[in-house]
């Protein structure tokens, strides 16, 4: 018997960037989800309206349904969720909302409390579909104090729903017919005997195919920018449901009057009822960072096609030849590289976490929704004036990614509000660690270099992503200090400005570990030439914002701080001249791209008249010839 041995073709370049981007596991837990939206059901559609788009949105959530093995199971698996919302997000937003609350908000909330005793066959059929309703019209990011009420009712073992007023209107669920029959998990204030047991959720029966069922009221919000998923205003009229609508734990199996009433069981209740915001917002960070790169690749292969005219006496020149044109790109290709190297590094650390640290991996994951979602934003926006009027037109995708980044800074949690208590939290932490607050930092934390050392060196641009937020922290505490007489508002007004800005300070420090972090999982060669391009074009530009304070702290030079912008310069053109391998590195279905005129070279065929003279005339006849 022969044995005849082959070569192993190496990993390019690209493909060595992908397995840092997307993970070592990339095949297995992204692979699904990149050939699924490659398929004809998934590809973009010509024109059509809103209500069509919606309905198509839910006609791909069920073929989405019976493509994957088990709702269950994608509801129980963090990094499939959010693996779902990373490449659906460039794909169909609306989707992506509706099956984000279904499996997630949904059935996710049903699994972790009592699925045992529940018959979940309608849901994972998607016969019924699951949405999710806890923010009312007078209460968002103070879920807590929520008015909408469930009665227990003694006599017939129940709960009594009910909306006491125009501001306890649920806000925004998906709750209307469109789609086929829903159910809803609802969460309501619940008292019995007049004492208040605290925020719990109730499985609601909404809709048939067709209408509100009784006792429960729908109107269609005004249209929302970006997708046309059907947000509404949910209200409930004395709605009896029995015992059983109740989700329960097991240890709080039992008659309602017997629930812990104390005000930590409270809040503890409440929180275990919203505990799937927390996927939610990691797989924000997944959508948003998802759609960035998708955008970003459509911006460097367009300017790649888009040919002007050169200077005197050279011919036609791609766009992306102009500095003017490729610098901000290359600025986002730093920034979208970060933003999916932190994703990932939050990720990993929330889902291993043992409940001791459980605390801080959840802030961590507030902090890098946020973080992620604004740069999305920015990069998105970027790229869409790269590409001119044409990137307006809905055929070429990005005006819904454009509009959809807003729905994801603001869902799970409000961007700002998400940033306030990750600040308190940590300048509380620090007053409880090291005495009063403002003895914590008074600048540059003991990990800070101690002088100016190498801006080529990774591992000194870390160390001043660590000072910046010491810095900021250190003011934050100053000032709260300061207001040691005012009350709790006042003292947190004091602070609160140079507190956001230290979160700020510790996304950039999380997503600056995470650059190094991935760099050293890569040999000497190419890819790992490119990465440590990118993570020191991202280190510098963060360092250059904040040139004066550390200036101001003995942590760099005048010198430093005039070679900054020649820094930038250089790295723009080396990270510039490798854009559209870069670019490559997203793993982006070429049947995605195919989809969106711009990102090819014949993009304008795209906007051919068939029945234009052009067509009638031979080749190099001259204007108006027949």
């Amino acid at each position: 018997m022969t044995v005849t041995l082959t070569d192993t073709v190496p990993p390019s370049t690209a493909e060595q960037l992908t397995g840092v981007l997307l993970g070592p596991e990339f095949a297995s837990e992204h692979g699904f989800w990149q050939r699924l939206i490659s398929t004809e059901p998934f590809r973009r559609p010509a024109g059509g309206t809103p209500e069509e788009r919606l309905d198509l949105a839910y006609e791909r959530l069920r073929i989405l349904n019976r493509s994957i093995d088990s709702g269950a199971r994608l509801a129980a698996d963090p990094r499939g969720l959010a693996a779902l919302h990373e490449w659906l997000g460039a794909v169909d937003p609306a989707l992506t909302t509706v099956a984000g609350i279904h499996y997630n908000l949904f059935l996710g909330s049903l699994l972790d409390h009592d699925a045992a005793r529940r018959d979940l066959s309608d849901y994972l059929a998607v016969r019924r579909i699951g949405t999710y309703l806890c923010t009312e019209v007078a209460h968002g990011n103070d879920a807590a104090a929520m008015e909408t009420t469930a009665t227990y009712d003694r006599a017939r073992d129940g709960f009594v729903l009910h909306t006491p007023h125009a501001g306890a209107q649920k806000f925004m669920p998906n709750t209307s017919p469109a789609g086929g029959p829903k159910s809803g998990l609802v969460a309501a204030r619940l008292t019995a005997d007049g004492t208040d047991h605290g925020v719990r959720l109730f499985l609601v029966p909404l809709t048939d195919d067709h209408q509100a069922l009784p006792g429960v009221r729908i109107r269609r919000l005004p249209a929302r920018m970006g997708s046309p998923v059907d947000h509404c205003l949910t209200s409930f009229d004395h709605l009896f449901v029995a015992r059983d609508a109740l989700l329960e734990t097991p240890e709080e199996d039992g008659p309602a009057e017997s629930l812990t009433t104390s005000p930590a069981g409270l809040r503890s209740r409440f929180l275990t009822s919203i505990g799937r915001v927390t996927s939610g917002r990691v797989s924000m960070s997944a959508c948003a960072a998802g759609t960035a790169r998708a955008t970003l690749a459509v911006a460097v292969r367009y300017g790649d096609h888009r040919v002007i005219s050169g200077s005197r006496g050279t011919g036609p020149v791609p766009v992306n030849a102009h500095r003017t044109h490729h610098g901000p790109l290359a600025s986002a290709m730093a920034t979208v590289f970060a933003m999916s190297l932190l994703h990932r590094r939050v990720l990993d650390r929330w889902e291993g976490c043992d409940e001791e640290g459980r605390e801080e991996a959840e802030r961590l994951v507030a902090v890098a929704k946020g973080w992620i979602t604004w740069q999305a934003r920015s990069v998105i926006v970027q790229c869409r004036e790269r590409c001119g009027a044409q990137a307006l037109l809905e055929n070429n995708g990005m005006t819904e990614l454009v509009t959809g980044v807003e729905g994801a800074i603001t869902a799970e949690g409000d961007n700002i509000a998400l940033y306030a208590k990750a600040a308190a939290d940590m300048l509380l932490a620090g007053a409880a660690a090291d005495g009063p607050p403002g003895a914590r930092r008074p600048g540059p934390g003991p990990d800070a270099p101690r002088g100016p050392g190498d801006l080529a060196d990774p591992r000194f641009l870390g160390a001043l992503c660590a000072a910046v937020e010491d810095i900021w922290y250190g003011r934050a505490e100053r000032r709260m200090l300061r207001a040691t007489g005012a009350d709790r508002l006042e003292r947190w007004n004091a602070a609160a400005g140079p507190a956001l800005r230290a979160v700020e300070a510790r996304a950039y420090r999380e997503a600056a570990a995470a650059y190094a972090e991935a760099r050293a999982t890569l040999p000497e060669g190419a890819a790992r030439e490119r990465l440590a391009e990118l993570e020191r074009l991202f280190a510098v530009e963060w360092v250059a914002r904040n040139s004066g304070d550390l200036l101001a702290a003995g942590l760099l030079t005048r010198d430093q701080v005039d070679a900054l912008p020649e820094i930038t310069e250089e790295l723009i053109t080396s990270v510039a001249a490798h854009a559209r391998e870069l670019a490559d590195s997203f793993a982006l279905p070429a049947e995605l791209l195919a989809d969106w005129p711009i990102a090819g070279p014949g993009y304008a065929d795209a906007y051919d008249d068939p029945e234009a003279p052009w067509h009638d005339r031979p080749a190099g006849s001259p204007q108006g010839a027949r």
